[in-house]
């Protein structure tokens, strides 16, 4: 489905962008892989199967680093066709009377000022292209509240700005920008908020979230890798500027 596309993944090592890197291999893509350390990303390599794999350390933090990002990416394989803007952390949990400028200043650096970037240069490539596919990482934190959690979701509401704003401004060159929203993912990120959320007792925190969810699981980075190759395939081709929730049924308990 994706032979000889070149995909680009930010937060590649590990989660949803390892196994979005993972299927979009299988599928025949070139892959071009972003992550902080380099010794993360070619583990992450190792147990990826294709030949056709570059390797970029940045901090999506920092605009020079982005911009490298994807030069790099456009100089070795003369363009780009799918970004998977994926790269995020979750901060610290504290309430909103006591959370620092030094936590929202963090999140915000990944999570908005990463995502901001990551489209300002590689919308450049793909308007000139005058094709291309965007997704967003956002989440259910970018549609409800999470007590505790006001640097998170306040990021992943702008990333759902960001997302809508861009596909507008895109729509005209041929490239579709959309979102997806998960909510909590089997991943290391989710064992963080756990012990975040609740310290020592980080499997008593599992068990709440899980039971929130109506189909009393987390979904794994494999089921967001699914969703985001259907967006980012011919069979959603008249889709743009939306944010899919992949929640376990989670959204429905809400307006």
């Amino acid at each position: 489905m994706f032979k000889d596309k070149v995909v680009l993944i930010t937060g590649a090592a590990g989660g949803i962008g390892l196994e979005a890197a993972k299927a979009y291999a299988h599928e025949g893509a070139k892959l071009a892989l972003v992550d902080l350390k380099n010794e993360a990303l070619e583990k992450a390599a190792s147990e990826i199967e294709t030949e056709e794999i570059l390797l970029i350390t940045a901090n999506v933090g920092k605009e020079e680093d982005v911009k490298n990002y994807v030069d790099r990416t456009k100089e070795q394989y003369g363009k780009i066709d799918i970004f998977i803007n994926n790269a995020g952390i979750n901060g610290q949990f504290k309430n909103i009377i006591e959370q620092t400028k030094e936590n929202f200043s963090n999140v915000f650096d990944v999570n908005v000022m990463g995502v901001f970037f990551g489209m300002k240069y590689v919308l450049q490539v793909m308007k000139l292209q005058k094709s291309g596919v965007v997704i967003n990482t956002a989440s259910n934190g970018g549609l409800l509240g999470a007590p505790g959690m006001s640097a998170y979701v306040a990021s992943k509401h702008a990333v759902i700005g960001l997302n809508k704003t861009a596909a507008l401004e895109m729509a005209e060159y041929g490239v579709r920008v959309n979102a997806v929203a998960p909510s909590g993912v089997n991943t290391e990120m989710m064992r963080s908020i756990e012990k975040n959320a609740m310290g020592d007792k980080a499997e008593e925190a599992r068990a709440q979230f899980e039971a929130s969810v109506p189909m009393n699981r987390y979904a794994t980075a494999g089921e967001i890798a699914n969703l985001m190759l259907f967006l980012s395939s011919d069979k959603a081709s008249f889709i743009s500027g939306s944010y899919y929730r992949i929640d376990g049924g989670q959204g429905a308990t809400s307006v």
